[in-house]
């Protein structure tokens, strides 16, 4: 056989089925293999959401109250070292809010706290409450306020009030005069609201003392002008059933005008000294004599015999008389205005 240089022969073998099947050499290079194209996978992104908007802030607002305040000429008072209460309603209510409450007395701030506010049964507004008590007298300023977050706007309000000087005596004016004969008039005693510490005011800051076993004054003292500003006392009437009637406390040394449980008004008077007592029962007004009498009586409702409720001068706050009750001069028209014949007068101890 020839041998030949090694080369590539490429050879056509012809088979009886036609078809012509290449051959290659041996010893002839390999060819590289063809390159496979690898498919490109694409993963899907999920789309990316913006961040929620927030939620803007609400505009609240306050209303301020003074529970406790008095009010004279429609005007808020308080007294000096007497404890007060400083509320507020906010709307709407927001979860999480402070609110600063500030009393201030000309330029001092009194006292000062910070407080949540509560929700209410509804959850529809916010409340808050705290007390405070000026030291001196003068004008207060309640300041409530809110800073802004970022649930709700900043927001401010403010209140104003007189703190009163509670030391007074005849002859005294002004607006704490003005308040004591508002809550001694409050407790049913008869008294002109002259705004003058005057002789009236004088018989019925007695009558109160009276009735709280006090004893006999005229002065107004811190526990008696406490006890009023409490509205502490309240006659007792026994005799509803006579409806309009007058009833003589002769114990408490007063005479109370009252129809059925209700008392209209409250009287010092002065009953019979113990050896000329007022006599003691139920009995009914029989007649009535207008003006003064020769012996002084002014004004008198008789209910037994020579007895009656009268005016005269002097009605000391013992019992002074010859059996009558006496009344202050000043009062005796009152009461014979009120009563009327037929009217049941029911004396007691």
């Amino acid at each position: 056989m020839f041998r030949g240089p090694a080369t590539t022969v490429v050879a056509a073998a012809v088979l009886g089925s036609g078809f012509l099947v290449p051959t290659m050499a041996t010893g002839s290079p390999a060819s590289p293999p063809a390159t496979v194209a690898t498919p490109t996978v694409t993963t899907p992104t999920t789309p990316v959401k913006p961040p929620p908007k927030a939620t803007p802030a609400v505009a609240g607002k306050v209303r301020v109250y003074l529970p406790d305040a008095f009010f004279v000429h429609r005007r808020p008072v308080t007294v000096t070292r007497r404890s007060f209460h400083v509320g507020g309603v906010v709307t709407p209510y927001v979860p999480g809010q402070l609110v600063t409450v500030k009393v201030m007395l000309g330029r001092h701030v009194v006292k000062a706290y910070k407080l949540r506010v509560k929700p209410s049964r509804n959850h529809r507004f916010g409340h808050f409450r705290e007390h405070f008590s000026s030291p001196r007298s003068g004008r207060l300023v309640v300041v409530v306020s809110h800073d802004a977050t970022p649930q709700m706007k900043a927001f401010r309000s403010r209140r104003a009030l007189e703190s009163l000087n509670r030391n007074v005596g005849f002859g005294s004016t002004g607006p704490f005069v003005q308040l004591i004969q508002q809550r001694l008039a409050a407790l049913h005693f008869y008294i002109p609201q002259t705004g003058v510490y005057d002789d009236g005011t004088g018989w019925a800051i007695d009558a109160y003392h009276r009735l709280l076993h006090r004893g006999t004054s005229r002065d107004l003292d811190g526990v008696t002008a406490s006890y009023l500003l409490n509205g502490w006392g309240a006659f007792p009437v026994r005799f509803a059933s006579h409806g309009r009637h007058a009833e003589g406390n002769l114990g408490l040394q007063l005479l109370a005008l009252a129809d059925g449980r209700r008392v209209d008004m409250i009287f010092p008077i002065s009953s019979g000294k113990p050896s000329t007592p007022t006599i003691l029962g139920d009995f009914q007004v029989y007649d009535r004599e207008p003006g003064y009498l020769p012996d002084g009586m002014y004004f008198s409702d008789f209910f037994y015999n020579g007895y009656a409720i009268h005016g005269y001068d002097p009605a000391p706050d013992y019992p002074a008389s010859h059996g009558c009750m006496r009344l202050p001069i000043a009062d005796a028209i009152t009461v014979f205005n009120w009563l009327n014949y037929g009217d049941w007068v029911d004396t007691y101890y």
